[in-house]
């Protein structure tokens, strides 16, 4: 499954995109799992090293950036070290407005 077929469903998904180097990014590893566990959101993380297509499509210019899509179109952006109540919030979101 390519990323467009991944961001591409009925539910919000949750892209991080991270990289090995970047302590920022390890830092909110444990946070976004826990993201994921606690709502109903569909995780994909993409290394920014590893999928630069993915990175330079969606304009990434700095690690972590964590994007919220619904239906393949993004809802929220969230650049660098994030609470989790920010990324709830994203999720939270990107659900009311596929309700609406």
């Amino acid at each position: 499954m390519n990323f467009r077929e991944e961001i591409n469903v009925g539910e919000p998904v949750l892209v991080d995109f991270w990289a090995t180097w970047c302590g920022p990014c390890r830092m909110m590893n444990p946070v976004i799992e826990e993201v994921a566990r606690e709502c109903r959101v569909l995780k994909v993380n993409i290394d920014d090293d590893d999928g630069r297509n993915a990175s330079v499509d969606c304009g990434i210019s700095a690690v972590p950036t964590f994007i919220v899509f619904m239906n393949g179109k993004e809802q929220t952006r969230l650049i660098g070290v994030q609470k989790k109540e920010s990324l709830l919030e994203a999720i939270r979101s990107a659900n009311s407005a596929a309700i609406v």
